[in-house]
C-alpha cells in the first residue's frame, strides 16, 4: 500500500495560483513516520479525473484528493469520484445537518431569518452529495465536510479547511501505520567528482544492502543556502531501514573518499 496525493484544479496548472498542498502534505506524512508515494496534477477536466480516479481507486493505495468538492459548475470530482466505482451520488444525511447547521450559523452571524428551503440553499445540500457508500470528513473550519470512500479521502482544495482534516484522516483511519516502519535518510554533499566517477558505488550499494536506495542530487552551487552549498556539488546519500542504511552510509562515504573526493555529511538541520 502506497500513498499518493491528486491536487485537481485548473488554478494550479494554469499558475493562477500555487499549490501548497505538497509540500505540507509530505512533512504531514514524515511527522507520522509516513512518506508520500507519487503525486499527480490533473486540471477540472471531468474525463481526466475520472479516467484518474479509476485507476487510483484500483491501486490499493491511500489518495488524498483535494480540490472540486464544491457546488460551482467547475467542481466536478464529487461525480467523476462516483462515475468511476460505477455508483450514484447520494445527499449523505449527516453532510445534510452539517451543511444546515453552517447555513443557520452564517443566518445567525449576519442577523438574518433562515430559509432552509430557498433555491440557494437547497444547492448547497449538493455538498453533501457523495458516491453512494461515502463516510464524511469533519470540517473543523466551517462545518462542510470531505468524504472518503474505502482509502480514498476528498477534501476541498483551501488549505485552512483540507489539512486540517487530512491530519484527521491520518489520525483515525491510519494510526496505526504511524512510525511502523523504521527509516533514516543520510546524505553527504561531494566536491570534486563528476557523478558518473559515483555511479558504480550507488548501484554497488543498492545491491549489497537490502532496502536500502541510493540518490544523487547535482547542484552547480547555491549561495542563498550558505557558504557550505556555494560551489558546485553533489547531495549524495542512501536511505531505507536505520540499520542496513547507516551501514550502506558508511561504505558510500568511504567510496567516495577513496575516489578522491572531498565530503562533508549535510547536517540535521538541512536534511530532508
Amino acid at each position: 500500500m502506497g500513498i499518493g496525493v491528486i491536487i485537481i484544479g485548473d488554478e494550479i496548472l494554469s499558475g493562477r495560483r500555487t499549490d501548497k498542498h505538497l509540500p505540507k502534505i509530505i512533512e504531514l506524512l514524515g511527522a507520522r513516520g509516513l512518506s508520500l508515494d507519487w503525486a499527480e496534477y490533473v486540471g477540472d477536466d471531468p474525463a481526466r479525473i475520472t479516467a484518474t480516479l479509476a485507476r487510483t481507486f484500483a491501486s490499493g493505495d491511500v489518495v488524498f484528493s483535494t480540490g472540486g468538492i464544491g457546488a460551482t459548475p467547475d467542481d466536478h470530482t464529487r461525480q467523476c469520484a462516483a462515475k468511476a466505482l460505477g455508483v450514484p451520488l447520494e445527499l449523505h444525511p449527516e453532510a445534510a445537518e452539517l451543511i444546515r447547521a453552517r447555513i443557520r450559523d452564517t443566518a445567525e452571524q449576519a442577523g438574518k431569518p433562515v430559509d432552509l428551503e430557498s433555491p440557494e440553499n437547497l444547492h448547497r445540500l449538493n455538498m453533501g452529495t457523495f458516491p453512494k457508500g461515502a463516510e464524511i470528513i469533519p470540517n473543523s473550519y466551517n462545518k462542510i465536510p470531505g468524504f472518503s470512500v474505502g482509502d480514498h479521502h476528498f477534501v476541498p482544495g483551501f488549505p485552512v479547511m483540507a489539512w486540517p482534516m487530512i491530519e484527521w484522516v491520518l489520525d483515525t483511519r491510519y494510526a496505526h501505520l504511524h512510525h511502523a516502519t523504521p527509516y533514516v535518510e543520510r546524505s553527504l554533499l561531494v566536491f570534486g567528482l563528476p557523478e558518473s566517477r559515483i555511479t558504480p558505488l550507488m548501484v554497488a550499494i543498492e545491491r549489497g544492502f537490502e532496502g536500502v536506495r541510493a540518490f544523487s542530487l547535482p547542484s552547480v552551487g547555491d549561495a542563498a543556502r550558505g557558504a557550505l552549498y556555494a560551489r558546485a556539488h553533489i547531495d549524495l546519500g542512501v536511505k531505507g531501514d536505520p540499520v542496513h542504511a547507516n551501514a550502506a552510509f558508511d561504505v558510500l562515504r568511504d567510496g567516495v573518499i577513496a575516489l578522491g573526493g572531498e565530503v562533508v555529511e549535510v547536517p540535521a538541520e538541512d536534511a530532508q
